[in-house]
Formats: C-alpha cells, structure tokens, sequence
C-alpha cells in the first residue's frame, strides 16, 4: 500500500489514496492503529483516507491513532487540500471536502518553489472555511445546562477548572491556565477527555492568552494523547477567547508545532483557519489483509 506521511504545524498524519488503494472498512481501524504506531509502523497522529465523493470534490475519512473514527481535523483537511493538487487530483485551488457528513470550503495558497519544474507550483498554505462554531451542549455533546457553556465549572480530579464547550464538528472543551508550558498533559489530558460530562469524550485544549491577538496553546486529542497542533482545537479556543472577552476576532494561535490564524466571523458567524501543509515523505509498505484479520500485525 502507498502511502504519504504530511504534518500541518506537527501535528502528522499518514495519508492513503482511497482512489487507488482499496481496504476493506471493517479492517481499517485495526490498520489504522498499526499505521500509527511510531516504533512499529509509519508513525503518526492517525489515518486519513481520501476518498472520491458525489457530494464534494473530495471525502476525507479519519481516523485517530487508536483506530476510532474522528469528524474533522483542521491541520488534517490542509494536508487534503495540499495532497489532491500536488497530485494533480485537482486543477482548482478552491475545492470542497466533505468529511463525516459536513462539507468545508479550501483555498489553496500555491507558489513556484524555486529548481521546481513546470509552472503548476505546490500548496504551501491553505485557508479553510471551517464553519459555524456550535454551542449547543447537546449538539457538541456536553451534559450541561442552559443554552450556552462558557466559564463553567467542572471538576477533575478534585481541583475546580473553569471551561467553555465548542463544536467544530467534533467536541471541545477549553480550559484557560497560567503556564500552560508547564502543564503535565499526559496526568490532566485522560481525565478530561474521559470525564462523565462527555458522553462521546472530549478534546481538551489549555489555553494561555498573551494579548489581544495572541495565545498559546497545548492540546489532548481525544483517541491519541497530546498532538503538536490542533487545526478544530484552534478555532474552538478562539471561539472560547472571544466569547471570554479576552482577544479580538481574529487571533493567532501558537502551538508546540507552529501558529495558526484564526478569524471569526461574527457578522456571518464563520471560521477561518489558515495555516501551513507540508508533506514529510511517500512510501510503500506491505500490508497483509489476513494479518490484519487474525491481528498478528
């Protein structure tokens, strides 16, 4: 099976050509979860599959490093809008992606990168419409009351945080901190995501506001641990900042893996995430269905 190994601000996934690369569904979680591994697979942040789609240009299909099912990833989708022009999938840099059901809108920033021959050029950033941040508890899902979570109490292993939910088409929970450099994710990061009031977990992002426009962040992803970037984990934290009064609209949000901008729409209540795609390196690997079946993998 080929394969491309690309990363947005660090945060790495492995991508396959669902085009030309057929896998069974029921074998790909355990796949995926082989895939991922960093000392006896690829290694990765997990799987995402680029499908071809009759409601889109194109479907991503993600999984998380544990082999369970994600609805959206921001870095992720990049890595798609940079993927499908780079391999001449597509001769648009304005394409559309669907993932999980819901449809994003990209703008592919391309330049001619200097010995690179033709006139095509390659995706070096990409600007994606991310859409409606969701609020409603029950929709992101968080048990809550009211109409609204933001500056909520909850409790985690006995300290009080105070946090706000947000849905960019997968759960959020933004918790704000001092020295959040310093924070031990890895103790913090399962309680969170595993927490009662998540009925489906959560991702959990720590954030510290440093002015008006600026942040910074680290984030627990549910189903992997602590990634490097996270492309909804920013938009959600923005969201958060914003409706905390604590930035303007438009915030750049630094990361263990670099920034991303992010711009909130109030009039049209619109996200806009902008950032870079890199590819790391292609490969093949050998992949026997039945080992995967029997998991001797």
């Amino acid at each position: 099976m080929k394969f491309t190994k690309m990363q947005g601000c660090g945060n790495d996934y492995i991508y396959v050509n669902g085009f030309e690369e057929q896998i069974r569904k029921e074998l790909k979680p355990d796949l995926v979860r082989r895939l991922s591994d960093r000392h006896f697979g690829i290694g990765g942040d997990g799987v995402i599959f680029i499908n071809p789609s009759t409601e889109a240009d194109f479907e991503m299909e993600m999984y998380n490093a544990d082999g369970t099912r994600a609805e959206m990833c921001g870095n992720g989708i990049r890595c798609v809008g940079k993927y499908v022009y780079d391999k001449c999938l597509t001769n648009s840099d304005h394409i559309s992606v669907i993932s999980a059901g819901k449809v994003k809108y990209l703008d592919l920033i391309v330049e001619k990168m200097p010995g690179q021959p033709g006139d095509r050029g390659s995706v070096v950033q990409v600007r994606v419409n991310m859409g409606s941040p969701v609020m409603e508890p029950a929709l992101i899902p968080v048990e809550a009351r009211g109409d609204r979570v933001v500056d909520e109490p909850i409790l985690v292993d006995g300290r009080e945080y105070r946090m706000t939910c947000v849905s960019m088409g997968n759960p959020h929970a933004v918790i704000f901190a001092r020295d959040v450099a310093q924070m031990k994710l890895e103790q913090t990061g399962p309680l969170f995501e595993n927490h009662v009031r998540f009925p489906k977990r959560t991702n959990t992002e720590f954030v510290e506001v440093l002015d008006r426009k600026t942040a910074f962040m680290r984030v627990w992803e549910r189903g992997t641990g602590e990634t490097l970037a996270c492309g909804t984990g920013c938009c959600a934290a923005a969201v958060a900042c914003v409706l905390n009064g604590l930035t303007d609209n438009a915030v750049t949000v630094r990361l263990l893996g670099g920034e991303l901008l992010i711009e909130w729409d109030r009039e049209k209540n619109l996200i806009y995430m902008t950032g870079p795609a890199v590819t790391v390196f292609e490969g093949e690997i050998e992949v026997d269905v039945l080992q995967i079946m029997n998991g001797e993998l």
